[in-house]
């Protein structure tokens, strides 16, 4: 039960436009998953990037899905999962660092730490999960890496350890130096929809530098060298691993300039698959036994099959096809005769999977986000929430005949966590709640490409959700009959408070005492 330690399963985060998607994209090419990589930018005739499959995805060239991606490198199983960049889509960017060992921070050379990137580093901060830094873009204009190495010490308050040294930047950009292995790799912005050999050196004070570096920059280099020696420590695996520390990668992923390099790391450094928390134990991933759970439910991959896959991380255990296992919310029994691993869009039939692996498991709505599935233990993973939505709008049907489409598109979004929607109670019509603009119009494009259902939104007078929570069912019976217009219930059931500005919310947070008002749902 030892091919675990063989696993590598982490998540790239990033601000959009970092270069997030492209670097994934030249992952899986040095992996050998794929043989040439496409463009991100949207462009007519143009190939949109792997990882990117949703309409509006390859229209503006951004992801708002988390696709995932396994592939072999260097005699290790590595399980990528490409999250949303943009950041109307953080609620399921965080469900997917849940799945995940590790991370991979992206961050653009000439803009540093930006806010996206700051709220992923925070959810990351939040599960000790260690992250490998890639300052990405150096083949044009960037801060000095000095000062990014400080920026990311400072707003992140995690010490950093340089493993490469570029050799200046922008047109001035002639290569990088690993510190560790003493090897020096020119840089050649050649083609980079394929991976191509670079010219290698075996030191820094290689005379033969002299004919492709300038004096000056090589001077300069030189001593920048000798400096990172003298302020920075050595790689220490261990605070690694303990999230303390973070090595850092410069290059340009465009180019393919700097990936090797990184995915090397990843298989040398990168944690195998980590204890999960889990309710009443946590579960450790040598144990004989099968448990997993739901992160991601994803409708329609396939839109010639109308199918729905719910995205399994493997916790302990080895998955067998056609094993039983038990479903613990609904103490029902499935046989897995047919999950999939996947590389982006492509999947193929998984005949076995062990801890660290991600299956999708085609089904019609019977497995939930936070779901846990096992060989019989009653278990429940935690830390898998949903958030409070902040922006609300009513869907308004031009078809009134097409209200059961609708009525399944939307629940069937809300179980993927794209969205929450509420019913409410006094029978007026469905509220989307989102926590980012964007999201509405993923779903308009997705109800009518998908569902062909035709809607428009109506703003509301809600600006903030509160779901409720009473040890009394009395009190929230009575609650709801009192506030049936401010009251609905979610895809689950479960009641929630719609207020329509923070005065209300406080003030019948005053009146109602025995009612937890909650700004996150646990799934389960």
């Amino acid at each position: 039960m030892t091919a675990h330690l063989q696993r590598r399963t982490f998540a790239i985060i990033s601000h959009p436009d970092a270069g997030k998607t492209t670097l994934t994209e030249k992952l899986l090419l040095f992996g050998g998953a794929i043989h040439l990589a496409g463009a991100v930018k949207a462009k007519r005739g143009g190939q949109s990037a792997r990882s990117d499959w949703m309409d509006i995805e390859k229209a503006r060239g951004i992801s708002v899905t988390a696709s995932v991606m396994t592939f072999e490198y260097g005699g290790k199983t590595i399980n990528l999962l490409d999250t949303p960049g943009h950041k109307d889509f953080s609620e399921d960017t965080y469900r997917t660092l849940t799945a995940v060992d590790s991370a991979v921070m992206v961050l653009d050379g000439a803009k540093g730490i930006e806010e996206q990137t700051l709220k992923l580093f925070e959810v990351c901060r939040l599960r000790d999960t260690p992250i490998i830094t890639f300052i990405n873009k150096m083949d044009r204009e960037t801060k000095e890496p000095f000062e990014l190495l400080d920026e990311i010490e400072k707003r992140l308050a995690l010490d950093v350890c340089p493993i490469t040294w570029p050799i200046g930047m922008g047109d001035r950009f002639r290569g990088c130096f690993n510190l560790a292995t003493d090897t020096l790799y020119l840089f050649d912005d050649g083609r980079g929809d394929r991976i191509t050999e670079v010219q290698k050196f075996e030191s820094a004070e290689d005379p033969a530098l002299d004919e492709h570096i300038p004096e000056a920059e090589l001077i300069k280099f030189r001593e920048e060298v000798a400096m990172v020696k003298a302020i920075y420590p050595s790689f220490n695996k261990e605070s690694y691993l303990e999230g303390h520390v973070t090595p850092v990668f410069f290059g340009s992923a465009v180019n393919n300039f700097g990936v090797r390099e990184l995915l090397e790391a990843l298989c040398e450094v990168a944690p195998s698959p980590r204890v999960q928390a889990a309710e009443p134990r946590n579960v450790s991933p040598d144990e004989p036994k099968f448990t997993g759970f739901v992160f991601k439910i994803q409708a329609n991959m396939d839109k010639n099959h109308r199918d729905r896959i719910a995205f399994v991380r493997i916790c302990s255990g080895q998955y067998m096809r056609g094993m039983k296992v038990l479903h613990i919310r609904s103490g029902k029994t499935l046989t897995l005769n047919n999950p999939v691993l996947f590389l982006a869009r492509e999947r193929e039939l998984a005949e076995e999977a062990w801890p660290g692996d991600i299956m999708g498991i085609p089904g019609h709505g019977h497995l939930h986000i936070g779901d846990a599935l096992t060989e019989g233990e009653q278990l429940h993973f935690t830390g898998i929430p949903s958030f409070a939505p902040e922006l609300f709008q009513r869907v308004r049907l031009d078809d009134p005949l097409k209200s059961k489409q609708l009525k399944a598109a939307l629940e069937q979004m809300a179980e993927e966590g794209a969205s929450q929607i509420f019913k409410p109670l006094d029978g007026s019509s469905w509220i989307i709640g989102v926590v980012g603009q964007l999201q509405f119009d993923v779903i308009a494009s997705r109800l009518l490409s998908e569902y062909g259902v035709k809607g428009s939104f109506e703003s509301v007078t809600y600006t903030t959700a509160r779901w409720l929570k009473a040890a009394n069912e009395r009190k929230l019976h009575e609650f709801a009959e009192k506030n049936k217009y401010n009251t609905a219930q979610d895809s689950a059931g479960k009641l929630a408070y719609l207020a329509p500005n923070a005065w209300h919310l406080q003030r019948t947070q005053q009146d109602w005492p025995d009612i937890e008002f909650l700004k996150t749902r646990e799934n389960r």
